[in-house]
């Protein structure tokens, strides 16, 4: 259903335009449901409704299921660097595995084969041992297609010139669909951003498929989010999209510099690499800027609320001193004209965070903007008793919100009855440092190995007897 609406909704975007000859229309086409589904093969093979995609293996469900993600996959990159569909490569998708068995290293491997008389053809191989992984799933599909973009460059038939993808092009470009799609998360890039753990420009290059598939699930979001910022500032150059298009298609083959074929494909980055790391890093800032309607949480509402409820006047010597709203009596008796100007910020700041703080929290800034109003005119008789009123609605507030958040995260422990696999990365980490600890010799490591010893028990201490059995720590 969600295709048909696709197709419903340019037609009645036409329908509205001003100015349009509704009689001299023609009258749509319609296009048969069938046409919009896989296309089953026996009880063997499924065909993608484009027929570019082949599913094998697995069960019917999975097959289906497949042919849909790898036709939904395509479109996001057709609508992501806006041309039409004209597949010249076959990608046959080979499901292996059943959910539950062994997990393998990688739950999806790429192949790419040549038939005489048919010429080349992208196999992708998915394991189901975590079932079918929409996310993983999508990456591989979009490698395929862009080795699909090189392959049909070739002429003549078979080449032995070696192909290769770099994870952080297929990464930049599942960042940048989600991120048009609103399905990407604004605070990573901000937090990225001003933290660090952003990935250099040649570091983010010399990334190999087998670096990218053992670093953790933390260092993995910093490179899509790093890979993301980087391809939406290339889709955002001068004729960006007819760049981005030429250049997944040289992609494959290229074996020299990537900032050499960049610079090919977007003239307008003919800089130097710190111009061009500074554009990278405003597109991280612009990405990473709350927009005026995002809600904060309690906690960064509270945060932001206590930095605004300020009273800010200047002593006798000039200097400017900032009193929190609840020790106003400190200030003394101030002119109007002082009053007025030590609690103008204040009401900015409370106006500004109204249009982002925590729902609820709306009425009491009202009143709060209330109370510096009656401060600026005199007017203190209750003063410190509505003061002490909010303070208690919102500490209220906070323990409830506190509770709420605990009490989620008992029943999510409590009623958890398999795993998600969610901390595969974690798991996969500490088999890693069994095998090989970290030797690092920096300052930070000798001091935390410094620390160790008074975090761990004697051996002749690490076990207590319970009555029944033992714990050990």
């Amino acid at each position: 259903m969600k295709r048909i609406f696709q197709l419903v909704l340019p037609f009645a975007g036409l329908l509205a335009a001003q100015g349009q000859d509704l009689e001299n229309q023609p009258a749509p086409r319609a296009v048969p449901v069938e046409d919009l589904l896989p296309k089953f093969s026996g009880d063997e093979k499924v065909f993608s409704h484009s027929e570019q995609f082949a599913i094998s293996g697995g069960d019917p469900a999975s097959r289906g299921t497949a042919a849909n993600l790898a036709e939904e996959t395509k479109q996001e990159l057709l609508l992501l660097t806006e041309e039409e569909d004209e597949w010249k490569i076959p990608v046959a998708i080979n499901l292996q595995g059943k959910e539950g068995s062994a997990v393998p290293k990688n739950l999806t491997a790429l192949n790419i084969r040549w038939f005489e008389g048919k010429g080349y053809e992208v196999e992708i191989f998915v394991n189901l041992s975590r079932g079918l992984q929409p996310e993983s799933f999508k990456r591989a599909v979009t490698a395929s297609l862009i080795y699909g973009r090189g392959l049909s460059r070739r002429e003549g038939g078979y080449s032995d010139i070696p192909l290769s993808m770099p994870p952080w092009f297929v990464e930049g470009l599942r960042e940048a669909s989600a991120w048009r799609l609103k399905q990407s998360d604004r605070r990573l890039y901000d937090s990225l951003l001003r933290h660090g753990g952003l990935f250099k420009l040649n570091d983010l290059f010399a990334v190999s498929d087998a670096e990218f598939g053992s670093i953790d699930a933390v260092s993995k979001a910093a490179f899509r989010v790093s890979s993301g910022a980087l391809v939406m500032a290339l889709l955002e150059q001068p004729e960006g999209k007819s760049g981005i298009r030429d250049f997944l298609a040289e992609l494959p083959a290229f074996q020299g510099e990537m900032p050499s074929l960049l610079r090919k494909h977007f003239p307008d980055l003919n800089l130097s690499e710190d111009s061009m790391e500074k554009m990278w890093a405003l597109q991280l800032a612009q990405k990473g800027t709350a927009q005026l309607t995002e809600s904060l949480s309690i906690a960064a509402t509270e945060k932001a609320l206590n930095e605004a409820l300020k009273i800010r006047h200047h002593d006798a010597e000039g200097a400017l001193i900032e009193t929190p709203l609840s020790d106003w009596t400190v200030v003394g008796k101030l002119e109007e004209a002082e009053r007025i100007d030590a609690v103008r910020l204040a009401q900015d700041d409370l106006l500004r965070l109204s249009y982002r703080c925590f729902p609820s929290y709306r009425p009491l800034l009202l009143e709060y903007q209330m109370l510096l109003t009656d401060f600026a005119k005199g007017k203190t008789g209750d003063f410190g008793s509505s003061i002490a009123a909010l303070d208690e609605t919102r500490t209220t507030m906070s323990a409830k919100a506190e509770r709420a958040r605990d009490f989620l995260d008992w029943f999510e422990i409590t009623r958890a009855r398999e795993t998600s696999g969610a901390f595969e990365d974690y798991l996969n980490l500490k088999a890693q440092l069994k095998v090989a600890p970290n030797t690092k010799k920096d300052d930070l490591s000798k001091y935390l190995d410094r620390l160790d010893p008074l975090f761990t028990l004697p051996k002749e201490r690490q076990s207590y007897g319970m009555g029944v059995g033992s714990f050990s720590y």
